[in-house]
């Protein structure tokens, strides 16, 4: 029952947007790969070679002040790391939406991503973004595809691709990221926005 509603979908008659930096992937419903069942990602780097992003609501029980507290004065609530994707868990990263008025070419620090919405460097000092974000998140691991690979999932109908908002990088605990994305776009996308992880749930 489940490869039925993995199979047929709505999201391949919608027009596509294009992957790009800033851009999120929400997984279709009926999503069978566990890692990443109704998930909301966003694009950090596309290029010829590789596409890579974090998953945005995935919070684990690992405070930041456990691992990176030099780093916790600017990371939104709630102050928890996240769990951007299966690979390289390891690796930290982190993005944040900027404060208003921050010019973001000034400060090498900061890659823009989209309006507001910038890609920081853990390697800087924590004091020179000091004023510059109005909060941020650290991801432990990431998502990665190949070369080809995302488009073919995305032709499929796996993922539909949709602007961020910089404020969904630093959604509040109680926020369901996934069907807020879904709610805020095209018929009939926001009928999905309950979709559950598990259709047994349903």
């Amino acid at each position: 029952m489940a490869e039925f509603f993995y199979a047929d979908r709505l999201f391949t008659a919608l027009e596509r947007e294009t992957p790009a930096p800033g851009m999120l992937l929400v997984s279709a419903p009926g999503m069978l790969a566990d890692d990443f069942a109704r998930t909301v990602i966003l694009l950090i780097d596309v290029t010829p070679e590789a596409t890579f992003g974090v998953v945005l609501n995935r919070r684990s029980e690992l405070a930041v002040h456990s691992v990176m507290p030099e780093w916790l004065p600017h990371v939104a609530k709630p102050q928890a790391l996240y769990v951007g994707g299966p690979l390289r868990p390891q690796a930290a990263i982190a993005v944040g939406m900027t404060s208003s008025g921050t010019f973001i070419e000034d400060h090498p620090e900061l890659t823009r991503l989209a309006n507001r919405l910038v890609h920081v460097n853990l390697q800087a000092e924590p004091e020179s973004v000091e004023g510059l974000l109005e909060g941020m998140r650290v991801f432990s691991g990431y998502a990665e595809w190949a070369p080809g690979q995302l488009d073919e999932e995305i032709e499929r109908g796996d993922w539909y691709v949709a602007p961020a908002l910089p404020t969904d990088v630093i959604a509040p605990a109680a926020a369901d990221l996934y069907s807020d994305v879904l709610r805020r776009q095209p018929m009939p996308l926001p009928l999905f926005s309950t979709f559950p992880a598990d259709l047994e749930d349903n």
